[in-house]
C-alpha cells in the first residue's frame, strides 16, 4: 500500500509489534482514521457487533501465495480505496469485492431501528 502512495502501518511497526492486541489495533486505527486490513474474522465480528473498528477491509482469500495476494491488491486497490467513500466494511475475495453499505449510526446514544 505504501508503494501505491498510501499511508500504511504494519503491526510490526507498533511498540509491541505483532503481539499488539486486536483491541489496541482497533483503538489506534479508529483514533487515526485508518482502515484495518486483516484476514482475522475477529475484527469482522467486532465491526458487525459494535461498529469497531470503524473501517475494515477483510481479506477473505483462503490460502494463496504472497504473489497472488499482492496481485489481488494491485488489481483492486483503486476500487477498494474508492469504496471507503461509501462503505465502512469491504471484503476482498479471490474473485469478488463486496462493498457493504455504510451503517448510519444515528445520534450518539441512539439505538438502531428495530425490524
Amino acid at each position: 500500500m505504501q508503494q501505491a502512495g498510501h499511508d500504511a502501518v504494519h503491526t510490526s511497526a507498533l511498540p509491541t509489534g505483532n503481539r499488539t492486541t486486536d483491541t489496541r489495533i482497533t483503538r489506534i486505527a479508529d483514533g487515526e482514521s485508518r482502515v484495518v486490513v486483516t484476514k482475522d474474522r475477529d475484527f469482522r465480528d467486532g465491526h458487525l457487533l459494535s461498529g469497531s473498528p470503524r473501517r475494515l477491509l477483510v481479506v477473505a482469500t483462503g490460502n494463496i501465495t504472497d504473489t497472488e495476494l499482492l496481485a489481488l491488491f494491485q488489481d483492486n486497490l483503486h476500487t477498494i480505496v474508492d469504496s471507503f467513500g461509501e462503505a465502512d466494511f469491504v471484503e476482498l475475495g479471490p474473485h469478488t469485492l463486496v462493498i457493504h453499505q455504510r451503517r448510519d449510526p444515528g445520534p450518539p446514544g441512539s439505538e438502531p431501528p428495530s425490524t
